[in-house]
């Protein structure tokens, strides 16, 4: 089954139906994936998804008020991160893998910090640690993109995930075409209160104190591009250096906050290798 033809279930965490999408081989510790700002089910892209279901059981999900899930979204990733927990834990699941992405990587940070022996190996993409540098001018980059996109009639991703060189653009116009892959049953657009206050609690991460990253002793594999605008660069070279037991992929050359969608098969070929138990 692909990533596009997943069908989209439900699972009830404390009275509130969360939604998300399941694929890949059963049995092994599962790789849940945890999404950036203002994303829902459909905006992972399914070559990445794919690739890691060929080998692992995959599980995407909208976190509480995001998507079709229901509730209200939270305005820190601290309440982001226990809700996250608690699905898992609703699943059943005793240990899990997680890629987080974006803001996906703050929770992932935080999950293993609460909760971790439910965590064996994390990666973390286009991502910094709490405190990092440029992450409280998320909102500014951000609605900066949002503008643009406006005027050059096109999706603000293809600016904020993506350089503006020719291969930039290319590889920015190959990702959103690569998201149209589903044609039913999609999920249901972000909406504009679930995106501030993902914005409140990425700007309140951005504002934290450092964290002790020591504490987290799990493998964890390190990626970006070299000129993300949304989480500079030099975050995930500061995560690589303070994590312990880290694994860091060069930053990719001529790519953006996407860099792992703008070069997904080299991707997704390190990041099976590193999940290998």
């Amino acid at each position: 089954m692909a990533y596009k033809d997943a069908p989209t279930r439900a699972v009830s965490v404390d009275g509130v139906d969360f939604v998300y999408r399941q694929l890949g081989p059963e049995g092994g510790v599962p790789v849940l994936l945890l999404n950036h700002l203002a994303a829902v089910l459909d905006n992972w892209d399914p070559r990445v998804v794919d690739g890691l279901a060929a080998k692992h059981r995959v599980i995407t999900f909208d976190n509480r008020g995001v998507g079709a899930s229901g509730g209200s979204t939270p305005e820190t990733i601290e309440a982001m991160t226990h809700d996250a927990i608690a699905f898992i834990q609703a699943l059943g699941l005793e240990q899990v893998d997680l890629l987080g992405f974006s803001m996906g990587g703050f929770i992932s940070q935080r999950i293993a910090q609460e909760e971790p022996r439910l965590v064996r190996k994390i990666i973390l993409a286009g991502t910094g640690p709490a405190g990092g540098e440029g992450i409280d001018k998320v909102t500014a980059v951000t609605l900066q993109g949002i503008v643009r996109g406006a005027l050059t009639f096109q999706d603000p991703k293809q600016s904020l995930f993506f350089t503006r060189t020719a291969n930039g653009r290319q590889a920015g116009r190959e990702f959103l075409q690569r998201l149209k892959e589903r044609e039913e049953g999609r999920d249901k657009a972000m909406s504009l209160r679930a995106f501030r206050a993902q914005l409140k609690a990425i700007r309140r991460w951005g504002r934290q104190e450092p964290a002790d990253l020591s504490t987290i002793t799990h493998p964890v594999l390190v990626a970006n591009g070299d000129s993300d605008r949304m989480v500079p660069s030099r975050n995930t070279v500061a995560l690589a250096e303070r994590l312990p037991n880290s694994e860091f992929i060069p930053l990719y050359p001529d790519a953006g906050h996407g860099g792992i969608f703008q070069y997904h098969e080299e991707f997704v070929r390190k990041a099976l290798e590193f999940l290998t138990p």
